[in-house]
């Protein structure tokens, strides 16, 4: 009976351990094995201090999220956060910045940077602003310059490059779109399409917009390059992209111009005018502006595309108008000339140069600026078209005139690029390399583009 009872106490010992009883026993844990990775440190404090991305100093005011809580940094532009070492998801906002989010690191480190940009000091689409004025007037970079860097784009750059966030985005004839670093040149990332290309991309929100010689709209994911959608229309598109509240407006060789909505992947509308385009929209209020071979501006409502008015000038219109103080500024490549309109469609003035005006015309303090192909580039008043002065720019002026901080740069097929002060006239800058649109930029640097290179340059320190 012992033997019988003790064999009973063994049997109902082992039924408790493999779990047939109520209480689990306690059992202290394995050491883990050598090659097991160590577990994550205790909590612990970390920091993010928020910097502008052009001059490097904290930005005050900044408010940083991370793993779902917020801080608002210190007067030193740091927040001050406690969690355990591990990659967060960080957003940093300011008022007047553009907010950034990305992914940081606090696996070997408790003290990491995140960089956001002044939103005034991008040059997110050509010609600055959806009135295409080619004016930046909040950058403060003027000469003299330093070089800082450069980088061979692989072929021709017809268009400039648009910036934002401290990346340049730029396009080149044999279809290769490029991220590259403003602070150092080196090529974040680079898409292959396939397609020519002859516009400049336009920045909208966390999406880069392209379009192509082959009919092609690419939309792009801006950090990383990845194809987020593309349209085919079937016609080739020299029109720089602008898109106001997801719609992408642009004209066509085949004379259409549409309304192209981004995110249902449909037309709005579309207008037929029946001459080529290679002018970009300019938009001003709820009218765009565009210009046609035929010599005609058409002025269309935007949110429908019907005619408001259409205006002539003596000529084809290859360049795109620039809308500013109620006037319209249309260059005529074979019409020599550029005219002004009313923004209700009255014509008020016209100047003509004698030989070809492809120039897009830049605006600023009251003047306009633009080049021809007799290797001026002119300055004239924007409200009764006197002209103020001429600088001669060593060849024939093809690409806009673009206006940085007072100064008015110009390309030529002389392959130089010149800066004038602009409001006396004198030529300050030259740059021997040049071609088409000379310049854009952001807070800390300007770009100057030849003929298939890009020039980082900065104002010299006294």
């Amino acid at each position: 009976m012992r033997r019988a009872a003790l064999i009973l106490l063994l049997v109902g010992g082992l039924l408790t351990a493999c779990g047939g009883g109520h209480d689990k026993p306690k059992v202290a844990p394995s050491p883990p094995p050598p090659h097991t990775p160590p577990m994550p440190s205790t909590v612990r404090p970390i920091y993010v201090s928020v910097l502008d991305g052009d001059t490097k100093e904290p930005v005050r005011g900044a408010v940083v999220r991370l793993a779902g809580r917020g801080d608002r940094v210190s007067r030193h532009g740091v927040a001050r956060f406690v969690g355990r070492q591990a990659v967060f998801s960080v957003t940093a906002s300011a008022r007047a910045y553009n907010a950034r989010t990305v992914p940081i690191s606090f696996k070997k480190h408790y003290w990491r940077r995140i960089f956001i940009y002044r939103r005034d000091l991008q040059w997110p689409m050509y010609g600055v602003t959806p009135t295409r004025t080619q004016a930046q007037t909040h950058i403060r970079v003027r000469p003299p310059f330093r070089h800082v860097w450069s980088r061979g784009i692989g072929s021709l750059v017809e268009f400039p490059a648009v910036v934002s966030d401290g990346l340049a985005y730029i396009t080149n004839f044999h279809g290769t779109i490029r991220a590259i670093s403003m602070r150092d040149g080196t090529v974040a990332w680079s898409r292959f399409t396939w397609d020519k290309m002859a516009a400049s991309p336009a920045v909208v929100g966390q999406t880069l917009v392209v379009h192509s010689m082959d009919g092609n709209v690419w939309v792009l994911d801006r950090w990383n390059g990845r194809v987020i959608w593309h349209d085919h229309i079937g016609s080739p598109i020299e029109s720089s992209p602008i898109v106001r509240d997801g719609i992408d407006y642009f004209g066509a060789w085949n004379g259409v111009i549409y309304a192209l909505d981004l995110n249902r992947h449909r037309l709005r509308w579309t207008h037929a005018t029946g001459a080529k385009i290679t002018s970009s929209v300019a938009i001003a209020g709820n009218t765009l502006y565009i210009g046609d071979y035929a010599g005609r501006l058409w002025a269309l409502y935007v949110r429908s595309g019907r005619t408001r008015w259409t205006g002539g000038v003596n000529g084809r219109i290859y360049g795109t108008p620039a809308v500013a103080g109620g006037r319209v500024f249309v260059p005529s490549s074979d019409g020599n000339s550029l005219t002004a309109f009313s923004v209700t469609g009255a014509r008020r003035w016209r100047i003509v140069t004698g030989n070809y005006v492809y120039s897009s015309p830049a605006v600023w303090g009251g003047r306009v600026y633009f080049g021809s192909y007799d290797g001026n580039l002119y300055a004239a008043s924007a409200r009764t078209g006197r002209v103020a002065w001429r600088a001669y720019a060593g060849g024939a002026i093809s690409g806009a005139a673009v206006v940085v901080d007072g100064i008015v740069y110009a390309g030529s097929t002389a392959n130089r690029i010149i800066g004038v002060d602009a409001r006396s006239g004198r030529t300050v800058f030259r740059f021997p390399h040049g071609e088409y649109v000379p310049v854009s930029g952001d807070g800390a640097r300007l770009l100057l583009h030849g003929y298939s290179r890009l020039y980082a340059v900065e104002p010299k320190r006294q």
